[in-house]
């Protein structure tokens, strides 16, 4: 389970404050009885077209597809020590992410066809083990993936525990679209622990190199120092030793000063060509 990402809280208003602008309001002469229309706040990647966006571009990384909605039932061992890694967002079995999935899903529909693996997925939670999960849990967890209950509960705990964090972050840090997505692609594979690898680790590893718009700094080195921190700790792990989902996507969207992920997208991942119209 990942950690809060830290972030300023906003400063407090107070009460006289708004007291005394009222009185300016009322003293000052009326300069313009039809005042302009306030431009249309920025698109973050919560905006559902830039969601979409951001699940095909990690899909493309994690399953080698753009059909991201395909993976509610993918499970496999990837080998690389954390067990089972399964549905849309790589849930794994040895990190805890596996066991709070089945938990809400068995808590909002109760006796489903999962349930019976909770005590295993508590047992092998920080191994690899399969035990008491083999040799049926795969086959169990694809019938799940047909029922529309747990399909939610995958979009609720990605929501959750990585995509509304990163994306918080981001706009903390005055980070545009592609900076946002940068971030939750990190947590993605990373999580948010304390080990030196983790999202938050990366940030302040990037943050020793550049400072981020919200800090003053340009948003274009920042992200720079972020991929590089990124890279460093894909780098720290075989199984993550391929960065291209750095190297020939995010680092192309960068170079190009696409920071809103606009359509249309080129990239590769893996030798593979992908392409968003």
């Amino acid at each position: 389970m990942s950690r809060p990402i830290d972030g300023p809280a906003p400063a407090p208003t107070s009460r006289r404050f708004f007291l005394a602008l009222a009185g300016a309001l009322v003293a000052a002469p009326l300069l313009d009885a039809h005042p302009a229309t306030a431009a249309p706040a920025a698109k973050g990647l919560d905006d559902p077209a830039k969601k979409e966006i951001a699940m095909k571009l990690v899909s493309s990384a994690e399953n080698s597809s753009l059909d991201w909605k395909a993976q509610y039932r993918y499970i496999e061992d990837i080998g690389d020590g954390r067990g089972y890694t399964a549905g849309i967002i790589g849930f794994c079995s040895g990190t805890g992410d596996m066991l709070d999935l089945v938990q809400l899903y068995t808590d909002r529909k109760p006796g489903n066809v999962l349930a019976k693996y909770l005590p295993a997925l508590r047992a092998v939670n920080g191994t690899d083990s399969h035990t008491g999960l083999d040799p049926n849990y795969p086959k169990d967890w694809r019938k799940a993936a047909q029922d529309t209950a747990f399909q939610q509960a995958q979009n609720d705990e990605r929501d959750r525990v990585y995509f509304n964090p990163a994306v918080q972050q981001g706009k903390t840090d005055g980070l545009r679209v592609l900076g946002q997505f940068a971030y939750y692609d990190a947590i993605v594979m990373h999580g948010d622990g304390s080990d030196s690898t983790s999202f938050r680790n990366i940030r302040r590893r990037a943050l020793t190199k550049a400072k981020p718009p919200a800090q003053g700094g340009d948003e274009t080195a920042y992200l720079n120092a972020f991929l590089d921190a990124r890279v460093w700790a894909m780098k720290q792990e075989e199984a993550h030793s391929d960065t291209s989902r750095v190297d020939t996507a995010q680092r192309v969207f960068l170079r190009k000063g696409n920071l809103d992920l606009d359509p249309p997208l080129d990239w590769k991942v893996y030798g593979d060509s992908y392409h968003i119209g």
